[in-house]
């Protein structure tokens, strides 16, 4: 029953629509009914319809605390995740996917008559980077990374993904929210509207990206039509200084309890024109974000502290950028954060196009380091069991140098490498592999809609099951696509 009262006297032409719009249609159901002779006056006032749900009732959590710790469909191993976001596209023939035959065929055209590019491309390139077999396993893993290759024992490395096109924009959306043209939520978003947080004093989704955003800004870490509550954090990781690192953590003019006294009437505001408007999820969000940056101010600070760290363990992640946030991301972890995601920087720092051979180095000098320091980190804390890790790009490169300057490498998305590590996943094991010349994807491929799945399954969920009703049908992250991997499996 519609209630007058001094905060809905004057109303939108939206909300005139909404409150009569169902009348409307009755006035002209009554005349069919009418004129059909079906029209019956003894059912008139024997009862009344119930009130519409609200979008967010009936899903465990939401409501007062959106971000609460829920339960996945089954037990998992990977209760949290980290991904290590490789933005531009790092080279699998360089990395991971070591091809003897460009060595041999080096300066010379390729026998590939399917070789498509984006770009004007010549002959075979060989990689400037040597490969050797690492652990028990032996995995061949390019010297770029051989800090981390020393965990490849515990390490699941995907040789024959594939996506759709060979552009950044789309392929970024493609791997971070499973649509390469639509807009989507994106995986952190996923999971934790399925998990929750652990923490309701720190964001449940961080994106941490140093020098500003990544190409297609926050479209990367968006919540789509999922309520706003769900939507990464960013946290500009260059800063070192708290204040910087965390915007407007500190409130310099009012104590704690002057802007919790504030806030309760915000909250009394917000919440008496939140039922007025049938529980908007967008309102929804608002409310809990005042909430959480009023929670944050007590923990954030202490979370992204790493002066409370021992010396020694900052030279093992090393005194860079990605070291700081590979420590910032394991302190996460600790506090309850439930996915995390690091980038390489702005922009797409490993689209190397010319002087592939100096950039990748300089790119992973930092990285490798700072991510062996990580999973010994996490080894060494228990926590590795429990979180899963993944490292790759939007693609891979192509196994030709590219015009004019022919030392670079264009996009590839017909074949390209990733890696799997941490909780339930199989370690020591090579999944699928390109053609002799790293060019495709030809046994055992693996699209991102497969990827994905088999990340929600590591985490507990039957990725066709994790859905959310929108604009009249059910989404979920792998769309109408994905199969398990399960020899990725432990």
């Amino acid at each position: 029953m519609f209630l007058p009262s001094p905060f809905n006297a004057l109303l939108s032409r939206r909300a005139l629509l909404k409150r009569s719009g169902m009348g409307l249609g009755m006035i002209g159901l009554a005349g069919v009914l009418a004129d059909a002779g079906l029209l019956s006056t003894s059912a008139a006032g024997d009862s009344a319809p119930s009130s519409s749900p609200s979008p967010l009732a009936g899903r465990a959590g939401e409501g007062a605390l959106p971000l609460a710790p829920k339960k996945p469909h089954f037990p998992a191993k990977a209760r949290q995740m980290v991904h290590l976001f490789m933005n531009g596209g790092p080279s699998h023939v360089d990395t991971f996917d070591h091809k003897v035959e460009l060595d041999k065929r080096h300066g010379q055209p390729l026998p590939m008559p399917n070789l498509r590019t984006e770009r004007k491309t010549g002959a075979a390139m060989r990689s400037p980077f040597a490969f050797k077999k690492y652990g028990e396993s032996g995995i061949e893993v390019s010297d770029l990374f051989a800090r981390t290759a020393g965990h490849i024992d515990d390490i699941a490395v995907i040789r024959s993904m594939h996506a759709d096109v060979p552009n950044h924009e789309p392929s970024l959306m493609l791997m971070n929210c499973g649509d390469g043209r639509l807009p989507r939520p994106s995986m952190g978003a996923w999971l934790t509207y399925g998990l929750g947080t652990e923490n309701q004093n720190l964001p449940g989704f961080i994106a941490m990206c140093p020098g500003g955003y990544p190409i297609v800004a926050t479209h990367n870490w968006r919540s789509a039509f999922l309520p706003g509550a769900y939507q990464g954090t960013y946290v500009d990781t260059k800063n070192t200084e708290i204040d910087k690192l965390v915007a407007n953590i500190r409130n310099t003019r009012m104590t704690l309890d002057e802007q919790r006294r504030q806030l309760d009437l915000v909250r009394k505001l917000n919440e008496r024109h939140l039922r007025e408007r049938e529980g908007d999820p967008q309102l929804e969000a608002r409310i809990q974000s005042l909430e959480l940056a009023y929670r944050m101010q007590s923990e954030a600070a202490e979370a992204f502290d790493l002066s409370r760290e021992p010396g020694w363990l900052v030279e093992l992640y090393g005194k860079t950028t990605h070291g700081r946030q590979l420590m910032i991301t394991r302190r996460l972890l600790e506090r309850g954060v439930r996915f995390i995601q690091v980038w390489s920087g702005a922009g797409q720092p490993w689209d190397n196009h010319d002087n592939l051979e100096k950039n990748h180095k300089t790119l992973a000098d930092e990285w490798d380091q700072a991510i062996a320091a990580f999973l010994t980190d996490l080894k060494q804390r228990g926590l590795f069991e429990t979180t899963l890790v993944l490292w790759g790009g939007e693609f891979g490169r192509t196994p030709v140098a590219e015009f004019p300057a022919l030392n670079g490498r264009d996009h590839n998305h017909y074949g390209f490498s990733c890696w799997l590590a941490g909780g339930g996943v199989r370690g020591g094991y090579v999944h699928g592999a390109t053609d002799a010349f790293g060019f495709q994807a030809v046994e055992k491929p693996v699209h991102v809609h497969d990827l994905h799945a088999t990340i929600l399954h590591l985490l507990g969920f039957e990725h066709t099951k994790l859905t959310y009703r929108h604009a009249g049908r059910d989404f979920r992250l792998t769309d109408v696509h994905g199969n398990v991997v399960t020899e990725l499996l432990a």
